[in-house]
């Protein structure tokens, strides 16, 4: 069921109130709250279960707002929000006095954007303010990209839940640090880097060392609960076979170029051989393999160019130590 006007005035109230509201974007489904409202965002961070100290992305209904949210907008930043808004890109700017310490994790800085989806729109221009958001889900577990998602994973913790259907870029936003004087990617997502480099007319680095926190930065995050294992493509099936006989339920992320080949497994995704329709899928392939039973998934990367960059991103996370989760 798809939300209507009146869904999305409900949903404004209720972020009016204090409330929290799973909205979808174009990336994810994510879990809002009113910006300016530091009790309704630090109750963002009890129903993830996520530390405080992890700033959150504001979601804002155009480029022509952003000059509330931030003390200036370098020209870098400019170019990429008037090439890249509404879209998922995620712009790291000084942020002004309007922001409260709670959403950015007591930083100097604040991420903003605009996002692509006709509900998100709809519902930020009904709100009239910014809405913090982060994905509808517990913290380092597997996004929602479907509104049950965020039923099954948060239930009654969530005021309410706009219904926008499946999202249809299924990763989260590129963050791009425009602070400084060289911009750099913070974490890869739906613009890729190349788009970026084109827009900028200069190359980009992936900075994953930055001293600026933003979102997805945890060593373990985007997990299902079944251990991920990364291995070569080559390599899937015959490391699915070993880890079957040892008793394992095995789950597999099957590569396309073997999408025909037989796999002994519990449970096996073919990975569609186009990135774009593999970042859309991704997250529920996981759900999926969560969902059957899996306790091993095997997967393998794919090339880190385009997509491939933020799908090997949220992989090799998924991939990571458990601890401290």
């Amino acid at each position: 069921m798809t939300a209507t006007p009146s869904d999305i005035q409900a949903a404004a109230d209720v972020l009016r109130g204090g409330g929290l509201v799973a909205f979808p974007t174009e990336t994810v489904y994510g879990l809002g709250a009113d910006a300016e409202n530091p009790a309704a965002v630090t109750r963002t961070f009890t129903v993830k279960g996520r530390p405080p100290s992890h700033p959150l992305i504001v979601h804002i209904a155009g480029l022509e707002h952003l000059e509330e949210w931030v003390a200036d907008v370098p020209g870098t930043a400019r170019v990429l929000a008037e090439r890249f808004w509404p879209g998922p890109l995620t712009l790291v700017l000084r942020r002004s006095p309007r922001v409260p310490p709670e959403a950015t994790g007591g930083m100097d800085t604040v991420a903003v954007r605009v996002p692509d989806h006709p509900v998100a729109l709809e519902l930020l221009k009904a709100f009239g303010g910014g809405v913090t958001a982060p994905s509808a889900n517990r913290f380092g577990s597997v996004s929602p990209t479907t509104a049950e998602h965020v039923r099954s994973e948060l239930g009654d913790a969530v005021d309410f839940v706009l219904d926008g259907g499946p999202c249809h870029v299924g990763v989260e936003s590129t963050i791009v640090d425009t602070t400084g004087e060289a911009p750099s990617v913070l974490r890869p997502g739906g613009v890729t880097r190349e788009q970026l480099e084109e827009a900028l007319g200069r190359p980009l680095a992936v900075d994953s060392s930055s001293r600026i926190r933003v979102p997805g930065q945890h060593p373990s995050h985007y997990a299902p609960r079944a251990t991920v294992v990364l291995v070569e493509p080559g390599d899937v099936i015959a490391e699915a076979q070993r880890a079957q006989e040892e008793g394992h339920q095995v789950g597999v992320f099957l590569p396309p170029q073997f999408a025909d080949a037989p796999v002994k497994a519990h449970a096996v995704a073919v990975v569609p051989a186009s990135d774009a329709e593999y970042a859309r899928e991704l997250y529920g392939f996981l759900r999926e393999l969560d969902r059957r039973g899996c306790d091993l998934i095997i997967a393998s990367l794919p090339a880190e160019q385009g997509l491939g960059l933020a799908i090997v991103n949220r992989l090799r996370r998924a991939a990571g130590p458990r601890s401290g989760r």
